[in-house]
C-alpha cells in the first residue's frame, strides 16, 4: 500500500507528528539541525558546519523529508540512489533528529517511512555506508528493521576527542511492492 504523506502518527510522550515531504521553506531548519549534529560528531562525517549552498547540494541531491511537530521541524531524512547508473537500485537515506525529541520514536517512524517510500520508488535494497560502531541507538534500530552489518572498515571514523571507531556497512533488500 502507498504511503501518502503527509503521514501523521503518535510518539512515544503522546505528541502528534507529521512526516512530509521537505519544502524549500524547510532548509534553514533542516540545516540547522544537521549542523548540530555535525557538531555532535557521532553520526556524520562531516566536521564543520555546511552552508546552505553546501546542505542543498548534499541533502537535497534526490527527496527529502522533515518531521514537524505542530510548526516545527523536529526530524529529516534523505532517500537517494547509494550510486549511480549501474548501482542506483541500492538506495541510501540519511536520518537527524533534534536532540531533545531523541528516544521518543521519531527514528523507528523515519525508517519505516524510508523503507516503503525506497521500496515505492523501486530501489532494490538500501545501503548505509557509514554507520558509526558507536552509534549504538542507530545500530539497534536499523537491526530491529531487518539490516545486517555486511562490511566494517577499521578506525574510519575520527571523533572529536581525537579516538577512531569503526565504521559499519548496513544493507536491507527490500521486497517488491
Amino acid at each position: 500500500m502507498p504511503l501518502e504523506l503527509p503521514m501523521s502518527a503518535q510518539l512515544l510522550d503522546g505528541t502528534v507528528a507529521s512526516l512530509e515531504d521537505h519544502r524549500s521553506s524547510d532548509d534553514e531548519a533542516v540545516l540547522t539541525l544537521l549542523n548540530g549534529v555535525i557538531a555532535e560528531g557521532n553520526s556524520y562525517p562531516q566536521e564543520h558546519p555546511l552552508d546552505l549552498e553546501g546542505f542543498r547540494r548534499y541533502w537535497l541531491q534526490h527527496r527529502a523529508f522533515v518531521v514537524r511537530e505542530s510548526t516545527s521541524v523536529v526530524a529529516a531524512f534523505f532517500l537517494r540512489p547509494n550510486h549511480a547508473g549501474r548501482c542506483s537500485h541500492i538506495a541510501n537515506a540519511g536520518f537527524i533528529v533534534a536532540p531533545n525529541r531523541r528516544g521518543l520514536g521519531l527514528g523507528r517512524l523515519m525508517g519505516l517511512a524510508m523503507l516503503n517510500l525506497a521500496s515505492e520508488t523501486g530501489f532494490e535494497a538500501v545501503q548505509f555506508n557509514l554507520v558509526f560502531a558507536n552509534n549504538l541507538a542507530s545500530l539497534k534500530l536499523w537491526q530491529s528493521l531487518g539490516f545486517e552489518v555486511v562490511g566494517r572498515t577499521p578506525q574510519a571514523v575520527r571523533l572529536s576527542d581525537g579516538e577512531y571507531v569503526d565504521a559499519l556497512i548496513l544493507y536491507k533488500h527490500l521486497q517488491p511492492v
